[in-house]
């Protein structure tokens, strides 16, 4: 298998942690709002060789930190799939995490659109379905508020939040993306036809086990419930089931 092309936008956009050409698959990951790339890292190790793991960088933080953040969803997925666009010798597979969840989603969309190969499955994990809304208002916030916030989810990083030099390197990314998060719309008649599992957290405060079921209203093709022990961020101290549910599905669609 070729591998993928190395473009300037694609080298922005995405990183390779473990190159895996041998693979059946490639899984997609996009992280939660004011997250980065690195957050997958250790599922990019652990799902090769069969399965290579592509982490999507967003602009406004790590290696992309002297960029502007995006602030609407539209422009992120757009920008997303232009890049993903170029990958056409193995099946996609999609993981997002929160706001990630619903990226995944918009950049499936456009694939449907475009007429490419659908994904061979879409992971939404701690997300309610993108037709499910709540009037959240955190990107209005003093950073204060936005800190509160990032603590009540349980962040992987909590060193990070006491660190004033470090909270000033990440509040930026973390602003824009609530902003594009909190002020999307689903826009209603559009579906996927590949199929959905929902992942939460039982105790996640943003996203209800009802709310993830309505992910599938948003697709044709099967759709499956799980939930594990856990906050929003449940993914990192459930990892191993995560993964194996991950690398289980794939593998079994992928062939």
């Amino acid at each position: 298998m070729s591998a993928p092309p190395r473009t300037t936008a694609f080298d922005k956009w995405v990183t390779i942690a473990t190159p895996s050409p041998q693979s059946t698959v490639r899984l997609i990951c996009l992280p939660h709002a004011g997250g980065s790339a690195s957050f997958f890292f250790p599922v990019s190790r652990a799902l090769a060789p069969r399965v290579e793991v592509l982490a999507v960088q967003y602009p406004a933080r790590q290696t992309r930190l002297r960029e502007p953040g995006i602030d609407n969803i539209p422009e992120y997925a757009d920008q997303i799939f232009a890049v993903l666009a170029e990958l056409d010798d193995k099946p996609l597979a999609f993981f997002g995490h929160s706001m990630g969840a619903i990226l995944a989603y918009e950049v499936a969309l456009r694939m449907r659109q475009a007429g490419r190969p659908a994904p061979v499955h879409l992971f939404a994990s701690g997300r309610r379905a993108p037709s499910r809304y709540r009037a959240e208002r955190i990107h209005e916030g003093t950073d204060a508020q936005v800190v509160a916030e990032l603590k009540r989810l349980g962040g992987p990083n909590p060193a990070l939040l006491a660190d004033p030099e470090m909270l000033a390197l990440i509040l930026p990314a973390v602003r824009s993306d609530y902003t594009a998060i909190e002020r999307y719309r689903h826009t209603p008649g559009r579906h996927l036809t590949c199929p959905i599992t929902a992942v939460i957290g039982d105790h996640d405060p943003r996203v209800s086990p009802d709310e993830a079921r309505s992910w599938s209203e948003h697709t044709t093709g099967p759709f499956t419930l799980k939930i594990l022990p856990g906050d929003h961020f449940y993914l990192v101290a459930r990892a191993p089931e995560l993964l194996a549910l991950i690398s289980h599905t794939l593998t079994t669609s992928a062939g």
